[in-house]
C-alpha cells in the first residue's frame, strides 16, 4: 500500500489530461523514474480496485515520468478523477 503511493507520486491534471479520462477512460499519473508499466499496472490496481487494461509511460519535457493508464471498461475513469480530486 505505501509502495503504491511511492510509485503513483499524483495525478496529472491538464487539459489534456482531463479530455483522457472523459473521453477515452484514461488515467494520467506523473510516476518515480524508475518505474515500468507493470509495477504502476499494480499500484493503480491496488490502489483504486480496478483493472487496468494498459498502461503507456512517456517522459514530459520537465523531464517527468507520466503513466497514461488505460482502464477496463467496468470501471470509469472519471469516478476515480473524483475521488482523486481531479474533477
Amino acid at each position: 500500500q505505501v509502495r503504491d503511493l511511492e510509485i503513483l507520486k499524483y495525478p496529472l491534471v491538464t487539459e489534456k489530461a482531463v479530455n483522457m479520462i472523459e473521453n477515452e477512460n484514461k488515467l494520467v499519473f506523473v510516476v518515480g523514474t524508475n518505474e515500468t508499466k507493470q509495477t504502476v499496472k499494480k499500484a493503480v490496481e491496488g490502489l483504486y480496485k480496478i483493472k487496468v487494461n494498459k498502461v503507456n509511460i512517456i517522459k514530459d519535457m520537465k523531464g517527468r515520468k507520466r503513466a497514461i493508464v488505460s482502464i477496463d471498461r467496468k470501471f470509469k475513469a472519471g469516478d476515480i478523477a473524483t475521488k482523486l480530486g481531479v474533477i
